[in-house]
């Protein structure tokens, strides 16, 4: 198994990359899985741990991906599971009984950017660096150079550079 990296193939399987990554962040999280629910850690120091241990593998190499609704919602999964650990169940006023904290109470009380911002902030830095590169730069000419041939028949595929286009206007920004 590998646990830091990503295997780069010649197709755009974004989904089974996506797949990988998350798996790779399991073994981090069981790592670490006694620390994030122990009582005698605060909750900014599990925050910490979170952030600089398992965020990290888990989004190494996002800023190539090109994410969908579904693969966000895959993300925040990920990232609320661990929250839940964090962000220890909750005893409800009205019918005094324990229970998990919804999501936007984890949302309210984990204040940093959210594991889908990251991986957009991430991928608008890496596109910033490309722009910046000059055109005799190979990464420069993949990223803004166009193929050559005819388009398959149907709904186009949906690009990187659409998905950059899109955090920039989240933004605020237009332009190139």
């Amino acid at each position: 198994m590998q646990i830091f990296g990503n295997n780069r193939k010649n197709q755009n399987a974004v989904q089974e990359e996506i797949k990988s990554s998350l798996k790779s962040g399991n073994p981090c999280y069981h790592l670490v899985q006694n620390l994030l629910s122990s009582s005698l850690l605060s909750k900014n120091t599990k925050i910490k741990i979170y952030r600089t241990i398992i965020l990290h593998v888990v989004l190494c190499g996002c800023e190539t991906w090109l994410l969908t609704l579904r693969k966000e919602h895959r993300l925040r999964v990920f990232e609320n599971r661990l929250l839940w650990r964090i962000f220890e169940p909750k005893r409800d006023d009205i019918t005094v009984e324990w229970r998990k904290q919804h999501t936007e109470e984890l949302n309210h009380l984990y204040s940093s950017p959210y594991i889908v911002c990251a991986t957009k902030s991430r991928r608008m830095k890496w596109a910033g660096h490309v722009a910046y590169m000059g055109e005799r730069r190979v990464v420069y000419r993949v990223v803004v150079g166009k193929l050559e041939g005819r388009r398959p028949i149907g709904k186009p595929r949906y690009r990187w550079e659409d998905n950059i286009m899109m955090d920039l206007l989240e933004v605020g920004c237009r332009g190139r």
